[in-house]
């Protein structure tokens, strides 16, 4: 993994989000690669129970002021950084003040997800993808983690498929068992089509359930790890017939899996 750029995308990490599996995991792996040689860049939401102070979050203005048009309304994007702490990580913040100022993450205080999860998904999706044009950093691998990522392999695939900057790198897409019913939006299928995105690429998008978030991440992505073993039998065997590579990761299990994996199936 000398060298090799691998970009950490997901919902939270420790030490700036509470310790769930995927916080962790996401602190986990690219610590992993960092041992391993390899250069990491890790990108989250800067959600408004991020404490800035204590973790000496500052903003990036050569990297801020980027208008980005979600579902025809131009939204500001606000970067913000940090370094955790002993491991020398730089953690690249999204920031914008509708959708990521409140002081939860995807739910509110009585469990129920954000009515405009979608919007803040394609508006992370983007911003991310933006600001890594921007630094001018090319990745060989792009890691991401859970159900709030899963627009990126398709942006990656249709929306950013020109530019050159992302036309080497490799998708892995983390999955976990799933953790929501019903729908993220009714009208999530809508606000992606409005960026010109083929309708016969965002089919699972008319019906936004866990399961065809996840599928719609399968498509596009060019490997898989999973998570725990509840995961649904439909997502396994739909990456079962995909015959992409992909690494079962039960807990406790040694995170230079991570380094393997990437090596054999991805280089």
């Amino acid at each position: 993994m000398k060298d090799k750029r691998v970009l950490i995308i997901s919902p939270e990490v420790v030490p700036y989000l509470p310790q769930s599996e995927q916080a962790i995991n996401s602190f986990k792996i690219p610590k992993s690669i960092n041992d391993s040689g390899g250069q990491i860049r890790i990108f989250i939401p800067r959600y408004g129970l991020i404490n800035e102070r204590r973790h000496q979050l500052h903003e990036v203005i050569r990297l801020s002021g980027m208008n980005l048009v979600i579902n025809d309304m131009d939204t500001p994007l606000i970067i913000k950084v940090a370094s955790i702490p002993k491991e020398r990580m730089q953690v690249y913040f999204i920031d914008n003040e509708d959708y990521f100022k409140r002081r939860a993450a995807l739910r509110d205080a009585k469990g129920k997800l954000f009515s405009d999860n979608d919007e803040r998904m394609i508006f992370f999706t983007k911003g991310v993808l933006e600001t890594v044009k921007k630094l001018n950093w090319s990745p060989d691998i792009i890691h991401l983690q859970g159900w709030f990522t899963s627009l990126f392999p398709l942006y990656l695939k249709t929306y950013f498929k020109d530019d050159a900057i992302f036309s080497e790198s490799k998708i892995v897409s983390s999955i976990y068992p799933k953790d929501f019913d019903g729908v993220i939006s009714k009208k999530f299928r809508q606000k992606v089509e409005f960026d010109g995105i083929p309708e016969n690429e965002i089919s699972e998008l008319s019906k936004s359930t866990y399961t065809n978030l996840t599928k719609l991440s399968i498509t596009h992505s060019d490997g898989f790890v999973l998570h725990g073993d509840s995961i649904e039998t439909e997502i396994i065997d739909e990456i079962k017939n995909s015959k992409k590579p992909y690494l079962t990761q039960i807990d406790g299990e040694e995170e230079k899996s991570y380094v393997d994996f990437y090596t054999k199936n991805l280089s």
